[in-house]
Order: structure tokens, then C-alpha cells, then sequence
């Protein structure tokens, strides 16, 4: 062995200076149970010595056209999703799937720009919720990978869904009274960071939006109980967090008069305005109705517990690596249940 360690070796130069052939070397690394114990240990041995670790992963991975990783593609920044029960858990049920086949699971933020710079280094994309930007929708839409979208969908891609319109329609259905006030916490109705009202609605995004689907249900609901909702009681917040929802339900119960049923369309949002509510003691739901939509645990542990639509993330995130591994371009739409608890 006349080389030494900065020598930055191939699979053929290494064979040559071992005085063994390519595929003996390949063997010793990649399929162990084609050489004797002994020889494949003096290889591995003498490989580490001249500082040869295998074959170029990334090039077998070119060579192959399988890498092994899927991109998971978020609408927002990992740091704020990974914090997201509902997101978290969606992430937990397709990580159980993809796991189980040896396949790992890359995070990329929707906040990027595009996509394009990650595609030729994995097997394909799960992208979980629309992202805002419209170049990343383009890219998702034309390369050839294999693509499956989670709450929203695009054309001959597979999908996994609820029905959000008749979902939000339920719980909406069953929170409001002849005598109801209504106004709506609204989840990103707008394309803005902004915590503002919403006087106009984008009716041209119904399909690709489940902030508006929800709202739809939501408004569908209130048509049947005879219901009109003022121009100023919809409420656009930036993102399901304690941060923006707070603020708005201070807004909202300092309203003069104050509405007394309230739709949010995530249970963190709801569970926000139930403990501002508390903190100025007034009664829920006597005084004040609130449902949320997602089914979160704190929905269900808070006192008083929430009426929301459950929906099972977890389950959600199996279907969709599944439809992955089954290279399947099926629209799946799954169940969700109408959880009553005690805030509407």
C-alpha cells in the first residue's frame, strides 16, 4: 500500500491498489455475504487504513434513480410547525409509515422559494397544506416526481383530504341559536401576516383554500338558522397560535354589543378566546358559545371542554405516506367526527 490518506480514492483505484477486483470490493461494503468473514474484514481493514469509507453513496443513489428520502413540504416555516399539535401529529403518522420501510423523511419550509433545488436528491414530495407562494405550487404541479398533497389538491396528483365544508357546516349548525351573534376567528382567509377584518371574501380560492371551505360551511350554517353576519365579525388570523389569537379575542370581547357565538377554525385559536374569556369572567357558554375545528388533546382536557370537529392527523399522515409507497394518484377524503363538548 504505497498511497496515503490524502489520496482520494474510487471504487477502481482502490480495487487496483488492494490487487482485488471492483466487484470484491463492492461486496465487502454493499453485499457482505458474498465474501468469507475473514476476507471481507481484511478489505474493510485495509480500506480504513488508506482512508477509503465505500463506494459514493450520492452517486450509487444517481445511478439508481432512488435515494430514499421524501420531501415533506410545509406551508410554513419548520420551526412554527413542528410546534403545531395538528401538524406534529400529521408528521408522527407519516414518519410511522415511511420508517417502517427504511425511508427517510426530509423537512423543507414552504417559506422557500422553490423546490427545485432538493428535487433531484429525493424520490418524491408529500407537501402538507397549500403553500402561499405560487412559484412552489408550479413547481409541485410539473415535476416528475411523485407528488401527494394533503388538504389541498392538484390535478392528477394524489390526495388526502376531509370535507371541511361539511364539517365546519356541523359544528356551526350545532352552536347556533335562533338568538345568535355570530362572529368568525378566520385562519389565513387573507395572504397576509397581518391580524386584521375580513370585508371582502376571495370566493375564487374556495378550492384550494380550507380556511375558505370552513368558512363556507360555517356561513352555509348560519343562511339555514336565518342567520346575517356583520361585515366587520370575521377576523383573519396569521397563524394557529396563542400570539395572534389572544389579541383578537381581547378585540372581540370588548365589543359593544359582544357577539355570543363564536367559530374558530382551529382549536388553539378557540381555546385562546375561552381563557381570555375566563379571565373576564364571563360564563362559557352561558354568555359566550365557541367551537373549534382540528380535535386537539387540550380541546378535550380544558374545563370547559371544547365542541370542535375532530380530525385525525395521525391517520392523515399514514394515508398519505401510504399513497406514497403505493405510487398512487387516488383522492382520498376521510372521516372526521363532531366532538360536543361543553364551550357551544
Amino acid at each position: 500500500m504505497t498511497k496515503g490518506n490524502n489520496q482520494k480514492w474510487t471504487l477502481k483505484s482502490i480495487a487496483a491498489e488492494l490487487g482485488v477486483s471492483n466487484a470484491t470490493v463492492s461486496n465487502a461494503f454493499n453485499r457482505p455475504d458474498q465474501l468469507s468473514r475473514q476476507k471481507r474484514q481484511e478489505i474493510l481493514d485495509a480500506c480504513k487504513k488508506l482512508g477509503y469509507y465505500g463506494p459514493n453513496k450520492a452517486a450509487q443513489s444517481l445511478r439508481k434513480g432512488s435515494f430514499n428520502i421524501v420531501a415533506m413540504v410545509l406551508p410554513d416555516s419548520v420551526e412554527y410547525m413542528v410546534s403545531d399539535p395538528v401538524a406534529s401529529s400529521f408528521m408522527r403518522g407519516v414518519a410511522s409509515v415511511l420508517e417502517a420501510q427504511n425511508i427517510n423523511l426530509l423537512l423543507f419550509s414552504g417559506t422557500a422559494d422553490d423546490v427545485t433545488n432538493i428535487i433531484d436528491f429525493v424520490d418524491g414530495l408529500i407537501c402538507y397544506g397549500r403553500p402561499r407562494n405560487p412559484q412552489l405550487i408550479e413547481s409541485l404541479s410539473n415535476i416528475n416526481k411523485h407528488v401527494v398533497t394533503v388538504d389541498f389538491e392538484l390535478p392528477e396528483r394524489a390526495s388526502v383530504n376531509i370535507d371541511n365544508q361539511q364539517a365546519a357546516f356541523e359544528v356551526a349548525s350545532h352552536a347556533l341559536h335562533s338568538d345568535s351573534d355570530v362572529a368568525i376567528f378566520g385562519l389565513r382567509l387573507l395572504d397576509t401576516d397581518l391580524l386584521c377584518r375580513v370585508y371582502e371574501q376571495n370566493h375564487s380560492d374556495y378550492h384550494t383554500s380550507i380556511a375558505q371551505q370552513r368558512l363556507t360551511g360555517y356561513l352555509n350554517a348560519m343562511t339555514k338558522k336565518g342567520l346575517t353576519l356583520g361585515s366587520d365579525r370575521i377576523w383573519n388570523i396569521p397563524e394557529s397560535s396563542e400570539k395572534y389569537a389572544a389579541i383578537a379575542a381581547k378585540e372581540l370581547l370588548s365589543l359593544s354589543p359582544r357577539p355570543n357565538t363564536v367559530l374558530c377554525m382551529s382549536d388553539l385559536i378557540a381555546l385562546s378566546l375561552l381563557r381570555e374569556a375566563q379571565k373576564q369572567s364571563i360564563s362559557v357558554p352561558e354568555q359566550l358559545r365557541i367551537v373549534g375545528f382540528d380535535g386537539v388533546d387540550e380541546a378535550f382536557r380544558y374545563q370547559p371542554s371544547l365542541t370542535t370537529i375532530h380530525q385525525n392527523s395521525e391517520e392523515k399522515g399514514r394515508q398519505a405516506a401510504q399513497l406514497f409507497l403505493d405510487r398512487s394518484n387516488s383522492k382520498v377524503t376521510l372521516a372526521y367526527t363532531l366532538t360536543l363538548g361543553q364551550s357551544g
